[in-house]
This record gives structure tokens, C-alpha cells and sequence, in this order.
């Protein structure tokens, strides 16, 4: 299935993709679908009677607040390496807040405090059952499905001190969406072997494939479930690939008017502006 979080007349709603429709499921956005111990069975189900074309569809953060975002540092094999360092023993983890995200096509908000503003490509899991100490199997279990990220950073304050936090959750600034696709449609299931692309005015910056991932998302759920019980609609961000234009020589940020494409394949693709702060 394609669940998808989309903005109405009146107010979000729920949806399941089919084809070209969007197929109301008679709850507010993903998050609280996922919520109930029945969501499969009710985004599967006949929905509430109401249909939305998917063309001009106005999506939403597929699951608008979640209760937690959790990011993963430094986590694809090729790009580590080819940095020159160590493959790590274990998952860099660091927060963003809901504050931060945004639709699939929505307007990236570049902070004035920051000349800096990076791009993130990457692929999120979605969790789907509450899940603590999870086993390998209960892990594939309490993933709900893939969506797209982008983990827009500030990176002159994300390097002020050790601590990245600060420069990661900028308000307005993280694309998340369009939709949340569930294992069984993807090659690979809950490790799924997908194409991860970013293109910046055009040109294609970042490209990589999830295969690539040196923690996978069973091994990520498994292992931020051992620190906190994961919840319904819950978020983990599992890292982005080479590319990024903090990294290039000279260095490269986002400036307003520039567009940013995230595209995984098999999920969907967010195309965002980026625009001075509380510009029209």
C-alpha cells in the first residue's frame, strides 16, 4: 500500500494511493492511522467513501508530528570510505523536531541566521507498532512502511559546537513525504535496495543505493528500540549518501530559489524551493 497524508478543504486527511485517486481512510493524517492496532486492516478497507484526484493532490508531512525523529549520522558504506575513515561500530544518532518538516511540495524556509543551508538526501522508516528491546523479527514487524527525507542542514550551526542538534532542526526546513509505502511493494522488503537520488537546480548532487546502508533498517530499529520504546508513527532517518554540498570544494549551500528534488525509487519523489524566510 501507498498512504499519504494530504491537505483538504477541510483539513488533513488520510489516504490510501490508488492509481490516480487518493482514497479517504476517516482519520486526520497517517500518524494517528498508524495509531490504531487495526491500521492495516482500515487503510486496506473501503475507506470512508470520500475520493481525491492525485493529480494537484496537497500533501502533507506524511505523518505531520511525530512523536519521534530520530537521525542517523554518517551511515552509508561508499561515502564513509571514501571520505577516509572507519566504518563505525555503531549508529550516530542525533533528534530533529516536528517543527522541521514539511510537505513534498512545500517551500524549504532558509533561516536568516544561517549562509549555510545543506541538502540531506535520505530514506525514512516509519514505525508501526510500539516496539522496545526488538528482536530481528520483531523489528521487520514494527516497520509500517518507507517514505522520503531530506535532512535540510545548517551546517555553520550544526558545527558550532560538537553537539549537531542545533543546526538540524530549523524550523520549516525538512521535505517528508509524499507518501509512505509499505515493505511488501518494495525489492528487498524491510532492507529494501532502492535508487536515492538529489538534484540541486537540476543536476543530480547526490545518488546512491539504500543496499548501501552500514546499519539497514531492521539493524537501526533494533538498535534505537534498545535505548526507547518506539511508538506508532514514529520516524528514524537512516543517513545520507556522498554528495553533500558542505563536503564539495568550493563549498555549496541551498540559496533562495533554488530547487532541491529528493527521489527514492519505488516511493516518490519531493520537489522543493527554497525561499528567504517569511517571503511571500
Amino acid at each position: 500500500m501507498k498512504l499519504a497524508t494530504i491537505r483538504t478543504t477541510d483539513g488533513n486527511l488520510a489516504v490510501r494511493v490508488d492509481n490516480d485517486r487518493c482514497v479517504g481512510l476517516g482519520v486526520p493524517d497517517v500518524g494517528a492511522l498508524l495509531a490504531r492496532p487495526d491500521w492495516e486492516q482500515l487503510a486496506s478497507g473501503d475507506g470512508d467513501g470520500t475520493s481525491h484526484p492525485l493529480e494537484g493532490a496537497d500533501f502533507a508531512p506524511v505523518v505531520p508530528r511525530p512523536g519521534k525523529i530520530v537521525c542517523v549520522g554518517l551511515n552509508y558504506r561508499n561515502h564513509i570510505l571514501e571520505m577516509g575513515r572507519e566504518l563505525p561500530e555503531h549508529p550516530t544518532l542525533f533528534a530533529k523536531y516536528p517543527e522541521a518538516l514539511i510537505g513534498a511540495a512545500d517551500d524549504i524556509q532558509l533561516a536568516p541566521e544561517s549562509d549555510q543551508v545543506d541538502w540531506e538526501a535520505e530514506l525514512a522508516i516509519v514505525i508501526g507498532r510500539p516496539v522496545r528491546r526488538a528482536s530481528e523479527d520483531e523489528a521487520k514487524e514494527a516497520i509500517a512502511g518507507f517514505s522520503v527525507l531530506n535532512d535540510v542542514t545548517m551546517r555553520d550551526w550544526q558545527y558550532r559546537t560538537k553537539m549537531w542538534l542545533q543546526g538540524k532542526t530549523f524550523e520549516g526546513s525538512t521535505p517528508f513525504g509524499p507518501v509512505l509505502v509499505t515493505p511488501d511493494e518494495l525489492p528487498g522488503g524491510t532492507r529494501p535496495a532502492l535508487d536515492i537520488s538529489g538534484l540541486v537546480d537540476g543536476e543530480k548532487v547526490q545518488h546512491a543505493n539504500t543496499s548501501d546502508l552500514v546499519f539497514d533498517p531492521v539493524t537501526l530499529v533494533q538498535y534505537v528500540s534498545t535505548i526507547l520504546t518506539l511508538q506508532p508513527g514514529d520516524v528514524i532517518a537512516s543517513g545520507t549518501p556522498g554528495g553533500v554540498g558542505h563536503a564539495r570544494k568550493p563549498a555549496r549551500y541551498l540559496s533562495p530559489g533554488a530547487s532541491l528534488v529528493t527521489e527514492i525509487e519505488s516511493i516518490g519523489r519531493l520537489e522543493n524551493t527554497a525561499v528567504a524566510e517569511g517571503a511571500a
